[in-house]
């Protein structure tokens, strides 16, 4: 299929490319992964010309911002970071839009960038990569507390999506990984992460405050759509501490939109279809720690969705999402 938008597609800058290392491991694809990662140029349009991939919303490679322990450092590598962006938006006008990479440190600033991204440069929304650490290196800051009020309010003002992106766990919180750190990252501690972060804005009463909240998880909404009635039948007996007036997955159903990063199986993709319906499912691919030959080779043959299932889903849905300038 041609025409299709990604919005899992990730760039690094120097201060941010090393968080890659990891991904590597030992697949020798090291050098490979620095120079897609700071690439926004020619090698990447190409992958995207080869697998029909239009247009790509670019944002900062995970943890990024999140892993910077002072403030105004990270306020500081945040305009650094969106500069990059908007200037390979600038230079490759209809191929790349913008997905801000926010300082979570301070929900003020955070907002202040994303209103700058947004209103002074053109970014289509948010990408931020899980829960922040601030100022000790065992932190951990989820953005339902109330501090954050405000910054969803900005969120909500400006009405655009908010991609919750996925970070591995950190040391003195994994406890429950040891003697397998093959488990924290992508294989399964990702998913773990980012649900349990978005299962927590659920239940916050955050989007009861404000009810035109849009939230994005990739790899096929992070084990949830697959959990979600056991999730909700099992609250009707526990809802200690839960702040919702309506069923979690009354919340997840209405606020969240899905993405196939990085999952690219029929199973997982009829079970997120049956949960969450086709007009909130969207293709992406998740480079460079994914193919975009892996990603488009799967989504342009598998017969879970019709042809015209497949246009709405890799390209109509996200121009609605993103209100992109697109025919």
């Amino acid at each position: 299929m041609k025409g299709k938008i990604a919005f899992e597609e990730h760039l690094a800058v120097e201060e941010t490319v090393g968080n890659a290392k990891a991904f590597a491991g030992d697949s020798g694809r090291w050098e490979d992964f620095t120079m897609e990662l700071l690439d926004v140029d020619e090698k990447r349009l190409a992958f995207m010309d080869k697998t029909g991939i239009e247009m790509a919303l670019l944002s900062l490679n995970a943890p990024g911002l999140q892993a910077v322990l002072d403030t105004d450092e990270a306020i500081d590598l945040a305009r650094k970071a969106n500069a990059k962006i908007a200037g390979a938006v600038a230079r490759h006008p209809g191929r790349y839009a913008g997905m801000a990479a926010l300082p979570m440190q301070d929900p003020a600033a955070a907002s202040a960038e994303l209103e700058r991204c947004v209103n002074e440069l053109g970014f289509k929304g948010a990408m931020v990569n899980g829960f922040t650490q601030k100022g000790e290196p065992d932190s951990a800051i989820y953005y339902d507390i109330p501090e954050y009020r405000d910054f969803w309010a900005t969120v909500s003002d400006l009405d655009v999506p908010f991609y919750l992106h996925p970070r591995m766990q950190i040391p003195a919180r994994a406890g429950n990984y040891e003697g397998h750190p093959w488990l924290m990252s992508a294989p399964w501690g990702f998913a773990v992460e980012t649900s349990i972060h978005a299962l927590r804005l659920c239940g916050s009463g955050v989007f009861d405050d404000f009810p035109n909240l849009k939230i994005c998880l990739g790899h096929m909404g992070e084990n949830i759509p697959f959990a979600l009635w056991r999730l909700d039948a099992r609250m009707r007996f526990s809802r200690r501490g839960y702040r919702g007036k309506r069923l979690l997955g009354d919340y997840f159903r209405e606020h969240f939109h899905i993405t196939v990063s990085g999952l690219f199986a029929d199973p997982a993709f009829r079970c997120v279809l049956d949960v969450m319906s086709k007009d909130r499912v969207y293709f992406s691919a998740d480079y460079p720690f994914e193919r975009m030959e892996d990603a488009a080779d799967w989504y342009d043959a598998t017969d879970v969705i019709t042809d015209e299932e497949r246009v709405q889903i890799g390209r109509s849905n996200a121009i609605e999402l993103f209100k992109l300038d697109l025919d």
